[in-house]
């Protein structure tokens, strides 16, 4: 079996790691090849392209990117031909893997498309062109199935990854230890995105938050998880801070989640890796003026955190835009870190979130599902 999976950004390379692994145990001779990052590279694919810078957002940013972007997929659309996989699995990644998938299909590849965009949320008129290049959908949000469906997308619901890839996390009082950090005074997590434009836009609001944080509770600690392949010089505006004791972590964001008090958090799949740890959070974001102005009148949604859309309801605070500001996430923050009682009722419902997400072996599904439409099986559950 040949299989091309191409996925653009660390979260998707995450969960085609994962599904990578489980196809090669249904068959271990699998051939796999395609675009992706390290989590993919490690289970055993041959990749003809690799996103690390690649993935950003705001329409300026994407632009400097497109000349190597389009450079990858011209190679993919080479691969398509010369190696005639049994099937293209997308993962996520919608402007990028939408072009693949036309191409594919025109060489009669059927595609699979797994970690669909929110095409509920953002432009929904792309569920056409879903409904033209998909054979199946897989989701892993169990309300995704019924919009894909009536809209007469072949779907099926496999549940979150998240729940097979989350690091098991270390003693709390043994990681803070590890970190040099003290177990008994407050903890705060800073999760500020994976994309060096987020990081520009988000960490400093976030690192005057947390100065104001610990000017009003002096003795709070923090600690920052540190995405990969990020240089030392997009932190400047943290690490500059001397009268703050922060730990800067590489990765290991489940054990900064499981570990910490309260995060603040750019909204993304952390959102929903918080609330599987129980974590009371913030919910920051900022995009540039032009694409906020642009890209708001496509938003179909009033939330953008994944956690409030999966509980049906807003169960962390938002910060969007002009909203974010140091004084608004410090004020959303200290009640979390003064107020048991608030902090509990917040971990009740993400116990609620976490228990939407369905049962853990959504990769496997994932994979079954892959071979079903590879091996050319009927694909529509319906």
């Amino acid at each position: 079996m040949r299989v091309m999976i191409s996925c653009g950004e660390p979260s998707g390379d995450l969960y085609a790691g994962a599904l990578a692994r489980e196809l090669r145990r249904i068959d271990p001779n699998v051939e796999l090849t395609g675009f992706g990052g390290a989590h993919l590279r490690r289970a055993g694919a041959s990749l003809s392209g690799d996103f690390s810078g690649l993935s950003v957002t705001g329409l300026l940013e994407v632009a400097r990117v497109l000349p190597r972007t389009y450079a990858i997929y011209k190679r993919l659309v080479a691969d398509l031909h010369a190696k005639r996989p049994d099937v293209l699995v997308a993962v996520d990644f919608p402007d990028f893997n939408f072009r693949l998938a036309h191409a594919a299909r025109a060489l009669r590849i059927p595609v699979v498309y797994y970690i669909s965009p929110q095409l509920w949320a953002w432009r929904p008129g792309r569920m056409k062109t879903m409904r033209r290049i998909a054979d199946r959908v897989l989701v892993i949000f169990p309300f995704e199935e019924k919009l894909y469906r009536d809209a007469g997308v072949p779907v099926q619901w496999v549940g979150h990854p998240l729940l097979d890839v989350a690091d098991s996390p270390e003693p709390r009082d043994r990681f803070l230890q590890h970190h040099g950090l003290d177990a008994t005074r407050p903890v705060v997590a800073l999760l500020p995105g994976s994309r060096r434009n987020e990081l520009r836009a988000i960490l400093p609001g976030l690192a005057a938050a947390a100065r104001l944080i610990a000017t009003k509770l002096p003795g709070t600690q923090f600690m920052l998880a540190r995405a990969p392949y990020l240089p030392d010089e997009l932190f400047a505006s943290l690490t500059e801070m001397s009268d703050l004791r922060v730990a800067m972590i590489d990765g290991g964001a489940d054990h900064v989640l499981a570990a910490a008090d309260v995060a603040l958090v750019a909204s993304g799949t952390v959102t929903v890796q918080a609330a599987l740890h129980g974590c009371p959070m913030v919910v920051v974001y900022r995009l540039s003026p032009l694409t906020y102005r642009l890209g708001r009148p496509f938003v179909q949604v009033d939330s953008f955190a994944m956690a409030n859309l999966v509980a049906g309801r807003k169960i962390v605070p938002e910060l969007m835009q002009d909203d974010f500001t140091p004084e608004r996430v410090a004020a959303e923050a200290l009640p979390l870190l003064l107020d048991r009682d608030a902090a509990a009722r917040m971990r009740r419902d993400l116990q609620l979130v976490r228990s939407r997400l369905g049962e853990p072996g959504a990769s496997a599904r994932a994979a079954r599902a892959v071979v079903e439409v590879a091996a050319g099986r009927s694909t529509s559950l319906g």
